[in-house]
């Protein structure tokens, strides 16, 4: 059994889920007069939280000073979060291999944890949906709680387990650029996957401990014994 907490990032890493995002932010968008995007644009717009994905796809004359940008993230929100409530599991699947990944790591005795910057409540429902009773902690964007690259969410997750990091060891898996930064400034190792959203030669140039190409590499870096 191993003494191990793997703590992984949502969209781009477990899920493919930049098809719901998109046609949310669409629908959003489009509910308050607003041009959209096409899918291939929003894997551009995201990893920063719902109200970033909403400013990054505002159009200029939106963004003219930030109370106006402000105003109409709110706008946009007010439409974005309930239609994703209702849909944020329609297209969305996970990457081949992870369902596997997890149920192996599981019958090693890892502890599992999420990590994403998705708000709270629609990280619950579709972690749930697809994986249920897989994790340990589950946390996504919270009140009043900084979001990823900031490594509080590391460290909740920590507190959460009462997780004593020195007798165990501590994996950080994303997709992205922000997960390096998160795993980094939490001074872990991050295990960085090229199948998400992010194009590989921005992960590599990022410097992570890690490189993966597929979900089974995750496993056997795992079991290596110099980890």
């Amino acid at each position: 059994m191993l003494n191990q907490l793997i703590i992984f990032d949502l969209d781009g890493t477990l899920l493919n889920t930049i098809s719901d995002l998109g046609e949310a932010c669409n629908y959003a968008l489009t509910k308050v007069n607003l041009p959209t995007h096409t899918t291939e644009e929003y894997p551009n717009l995201v990893g920063n939280g719902i109200n970033k994905l909403i400013e990054r796809a505002l159009p200029k004359n939106c963004k003219q000073t930030e109370a106006l940008c402000n105003e109409w993230i709110r706008k946009v929100r007010e439409y974005f979060v309930p239609y994703y409530n209702a849909h944020s599991c329609v297209l969305t699947r996970p990457y081949e291999g992870i369902l596997e990944l997890l149920q192996q790591l599981k019958n090693e005795g890892c502890l599992l944890a999420v990590a994403s910057n998705k708000y709270q409540e629609a990280t619950e429902q579709i972690v749930q949906h697809f994986f249920p009773n897989i994790f340990d902690v589950v946390l996504g964007e919270r009140p009043n709680k900084p979001r990823k690259p900031d490594p509080q969410i590391v460290f909740d997750i920590l507190a959460t387990l009462n997780f004593p990091l020195s007798t165990f060891h501590c994996l950080y898996i994303g997709d992205s650029l922000v997960d390096i930064q998160t795993a980094h400034n939490a001074h872990l190792p991050i295990a960085a996957c090229s199948w998400g959203f992010v194009p590989k030669e921005q992960l590599v140039a990022a410097e992570p401990d890690y490189l993966v190409d597929k979900p089974d590499q995750i496993l056997s870096l795992i079991l290596k014994p110099q980890f």
